[in-house]
């Protein structure tokens, strides 16, 4: 029985998305026997390309991590600016009791530099780890920053910075384990290999009818109606001004 398959715009894919929904298409084909169905060179093509398919993956992991790196730095740059500034404006206030607070602080950071969101990510790290380490010795400078309501984001500075330290480790160690691949090159010949596999699946349920196509057919049609009512839903929600470029992969 001639079966029709479901068309996906592979181009609206992210990299991940890309990778996972081939994975996924490749599971359900070996659960119908591709030989059996006389789709094995057409398969085979297909899955010649998991392996590029998984470096793309794992240089895709590496941008993510990169781009989580630039929130973290960004977050430490607003919480160091924020403590100096908030030390400044509270020093122009005819409020007696918070003068020596202010006095305390300000050479605090007097000694430490106020130019730490200016650092490249290595030096800034140290020196907010210094700034930290000398803070936690200092109980003068930790009852200003009570007094002064600065504690909190005190702590903040110190979550954040040992968020980017591990994370930022995590990126350099395994870097130089990803070897760069072209995605976009890798991806346009997989999307005319996977377009030769769905057409040689519908030629064959043609031309053999006493095999069960339709069967596996219907699991890959389901597979690629799930990721085209996300996508849609997607283009709904970007179109709508939103920013969907921080959601989750779509992972079916």
């Amino acid at each position: 029985m001639s079966v029709k398959i479901y068309r996906l715009d592979f181009k609206t894919l992210w990299n991940s998305e890309y990778t996972i929904f081939v994975n996924q298409l490749a599971t359900i084909i070996l659960r119908y026997a591709p030989d059996a169905l006389h789709l094995t060179k057409a398969f085979g093509r297909v899955t010649a390309f998991l392996p590029m398919l998984a470096k793309i993956k794992a240089q895709e992991l590496s941008n993510e991590i990169s781009a989580r790196l630039q929130e973290l730095d960004a977050e430490r740059d607003t919480l160091i600016t924020a403590l100096a500034a908030q030390v400044k404006t509270m020093g122009r206030l005819s409020m007696p009791s918070v003068a020596p607070h202010v006095i305390v602080l300000n050479h605090f950071f007097d000694t430490h530099g106020r130019d730490i969101a200016t650092a490249n990510y290595n030096s800034e790290t140290k020196r907010i780890i210094d700034l930290l380490a000398d803070y936690n010795v200092k109980p003068d400078v930790q009852a200003a920053a009570a007094a002064l309501n600065l504690t909190l984001l005190f702590e903040q500075l110190r979550s954040v910075n040992t968020q980017f330290d591990g994370l930022f480790m995590q990126r350099t160690s395994e870097i130089a384990a990803i070897e760069k691949v072209n995605a976009r090159a890798i991806r346009s010949e997989a999307d005319k290999a996977l377009t030769a596999f769905f057409e040689a699946f519908e030629f064959c349920s043609s031309e053999y009818d006493d095999l069960d196509y339709t069967t596996p057919a219907n699991e890959v049609n389901d597979l690629v109606a799930r990721y085209k009512t996300q996508l849609k839903a997607r283009a709904t929600r970007r179109n709508t001004g939103k920013d969907v470029s921080a959601e989750k992969p779509i992972a079916q």
